[in-house]
């Protein structure tokens, strides 16, 4: 076989898990492992070649390696995300994004014992200025950022949180709360070095997602529930805080 040109995005029949869709966009719970779009080390097996398998009509919306794709979840980040269906929706969007007007929780579990019961990070991120594939506090041109969380549950030596992340830059849930000493669980970027035991992955996860549907301009929220491996550990924290 010829393989394809590079850069070419091929369909692939990968199972997708549709919370919702119309004419106008599809609403996807992401699982873990699975790359939003083609990029370094990932040609291929991502969400967008499985969405132009699933609905062609995407692939002329947006940019061709990113079809119908306004926004993203890192590999192992797991939850709801919203795809445009069309040009229309992709636009508005777009739009909704930048005016910050699309609404996100995430649930994370972070090392350390958050003592405030609610709060709010305001570091502005960049490029770490020697390291480029991570984000940092100590950018040479950082942007604003913004951050709130509020406490769900304390365990022995971890912390249940709902965060709601007001702007959307690279990685700001996890450098943040590394910034703040409390950094998520499983992170293997800014995590601890050394974790006294083992997590399946990242423990982050795209809770709910809120938009105004493109076509009604209806607000629209959709959740999707922890999955399984997380469960597992918010079971394993709990008995271990006994």
């Amino acid at each position: 076989e010829v393989p394809p040109p590079e850069g070419v995005l091929l369909p692939e029949d990968i199972p997708l898990k549709i919370i919702y869709q119309d004419a106008e966009v599809i609403v996807i719970d992401k699982p873990a492992g699975l790359v939003v779009h083609p990029g370094a080390g990932h040609a291929a097996g991502t969400l967008a070649n499985a969405l132009i398998h699933h609905f062609p009509e995407v692939a002329l919306i947006g940019c061709e390696e990113r079809p119908g794709i306004v926004h993203r979840l890192d590999k192992d980040t797991s939850g709801v995300m919203v795809v445009a269906r069309t040009p229309r929706a992709f636009e508005s969007l777009v739009g909704q994004f930048e005016k910050r007007v699309v609404w996100k929780t995430y649930i994370g579990l972070a090392w350390g014992r958050v003592s405030a019961a609610e709060g709010k990070f305001s570091w502005p991120l960049g490029r770490h200025p020697k390291e480029g594939q991570k984000i940092s506090i100590h950018a040479r041109s950082p942007k604003k950022a913004e951050t709130f969380f509020q406490v769900q549950r304390t365990f022995a030596d971890t912390t249940l949180l709902e965060i709601r992340p007001v702007t959307g830059r690279t990685h700001q849930i996890r450098v943040h709360m590394a910034t703040a000493g409390h950094p998520i669980v499983g992170d293997p970027i800014y995590g601890r070095k050394k974790e006294p035991r083992e997590f399946p992955r990242i423990f982050l996860h795209a809770q709910t997602l809120s938009f105004i549907h493109p076509g009604t301009g209806e607000r629209l929220t959709f959740a999707s529930p922890l999955p399984p491996d997380l469960e597992a550990v918010i079971k394993r924290e709990l008995a271990f805080s006994t």
